[in-house]
């Protein structure tokens, strides 16, 4: 049974930084574009990130430029998330998302994923 296990999330200062790790098993990731997204309490689960099968193409929400890095390690079977000078607001919860396509177009749409990991809370303090 396929499974995304999320792992590095926790508390951090505004200006910190956090490595998010999204392992997979009962899956081979690398024929799959990957992606973050975060859903913060009473909103819509919203995309962060995605990653295409090489890792050759990425693509960001606009929040997410320019401090985010999304990368990924198919030898490993798993996708990162790199998250630099964290704010206040980029506390969340950040789920980790498996796509059935291999390209990055169209991943922000939620009806691209087709396995979703359990989420790891993310906590940013002042």
């Amino acid at each position: 049974q396929e499974q995304l296990v999320e792992s590095g999330g926790g508390m951090v200062q505004a200006g910190g930084s956090l490595r998010l790790s999204c392992a997979a098993l009962g899956r081979t990731l690398s024929a799959y574009a990957m992606a973050w997204f975060r859903q913060q309490p009473g909103k819509e689960r919203e995309f962060v990130a995605g990653i295409s099968t090489s890792g050759g193409s990425t693509i960001y929400a606009g929040p997410a430029k320019g401090r985010f890095t999304i990368s990924r390690d198919n030898a490993k079977n798993t996708a990162y998330l790199q998250m630099n000078s964290l704010k206040p607001e980029n506390t969340t919860v950040y789920y980790c998302a498996r796509s059935y396509r291999t390209v990055v177009d169209g991943l922000q749409n939620e009806k691209m994923i087709r396995c979703w990991g359990q989420g790891t809370q993310v906590t940013v303090s002042v």
